[in-house]
C-alpha cells in the first residue's frame, strides 16, 4: 500500500484547519484508508498554532512566514525525509474536497503519472471557480505553459495535487519560493515527467481571506509568464 501524506500549508487558518483535519480523519475512517497528515504552520498570526497542539495535530511551525512555495517545500523535506511515496498539497481553508484525493493518488499508484493537478476547468467543470480575473489569468498562463512545453495545463494555479517520489525528491532539494504551482509544473514537463489534470469540485472559503488579492492578478499572470519564459531560454541553452 502505497504510503500518502497531505501537506497542509496553513497562514492564518484558525477558523478553518481545525474541519479541515476532521474531514480527512473522517474520510480515513468511513473508507478505512490512512492519509497522513502535516500542516505547516507558516508564521501564523492568528491562534492557528494553539488549535493545532491542543487538538494534537501532526505540524510543523515555521517561525517566519515563508509564503506558500515555502511551505509547501517544508512539507515535501518532511515527506521526503520520512519515506512517502505519495505527497498531496491540500489547503488548509476548506477549498478542498478530501473525496477526490483517490482520484489524485490513482493515477501515480498505477504508474500513469508523476503529478496529477486536480482541475476546476475540464469538462466536469467545478461549480467554484474564482473570479473572473483570475480565470482570465489563469487562461493566459495555461496559453504560454502549451506554447513553451507543448502540454495543455487547464487549471495552472492549482494547488490541489499530488506527485510520486521522484518529484517528492525533486521539490524538497529545489522548489520555486514565487508561483510555486505554475514554475513547479513547467519546470516537471521539461525534465519530461508525465503530468495530468483529472476533474475536481472544489469549495469557496469559509473563513479568512485569500492570500491573492484581486489587485495582484494580472502582476501574478506576468511574473508567472515571464518566469515560463525564463525557464524554456534556461533549458534551450542546456
Amino acid at each position: 500500500m502505497a504510503k500518502i501524506l497531505l501537506i497542509i500549508p496553513a497562514y492564518n487558518e484558525e477558523g478553518n484547519i481545525l474541519k479541515t483535519y476532521n474531514s480527512i480523519v473522517k474520510y480515513n475512517k468511513e473508507h478505512k484508508s490512512n492519509y497522513e497528515v502535516v500542516v505547516i504552520n507558516d508564521g501564523s498570526k492568528d491562534n492557528t498554532e494553539e488549535v493545532l497542539i491542543k487538538n494534537n495535530i501532526n505540524h510543523i511551525k515555521l517561525i517566519h512566514n515563508l509564503g506558500i512555495g515555502g511551505a509547501v517545500q517544508t512539507g515535501y523535506k518532511y515527506a521526503f525525509e520520512n519515506g512517502y511515496d505519495i505527497a498531496v498539497q491540500f489547503d488548509g481553508d476548506g477549498q478542498h474536497d478530501v473525496n477526490y484525493i483517490k482520484n489524485i493518488v490513482d493515477p501515480i499508484i498505477n504508474d500513469k503519472a508523476n503529478m496529477v493537478i486536480g482541475s476546476r476547468y475540464l469538462k466536469s467543470k467545478s461549480k467554484f471557480q474564482s473570479t473572473k480575473l483570475r480565470r482570465f489569468g489563469i487562461k493566459v498562463i495555461s496559453i504560454f505553459i502549451k506554447f513553451f512545453t507543448r502540454k495543455k495545463i487547464f487549471d495552472t494555479t492549482s494547488g490541489f495535487r499530488a506527485i510520486d517520489a521522484s518529484l517528492i525528491a525533486s521539490f524538497a532539494d529545489s522548489y520555486p519560493v514565487e508561483y510555486p504551482e505554475p514554475v513547479s509544473t513547467v519546470e516537471a514537463i521539461k525534465n519530461k515527467k508525465k503530468i495530468l489534470e483529472v476533474p475536481v469540485e472544489m469549495n469557496e472559503r469559509e473563513n479568512g481571506v485569500s492570500s491573492i488579492r484581486a489587485w495582484k492578478n494580472i502582476y501574478y499572470m506576468i511574473n508567472v509568464c515571464l518566469s515560463i519564459v525564463l525557464i524554456s531560454l534556461r533549458r534551450n541553452r542546456k
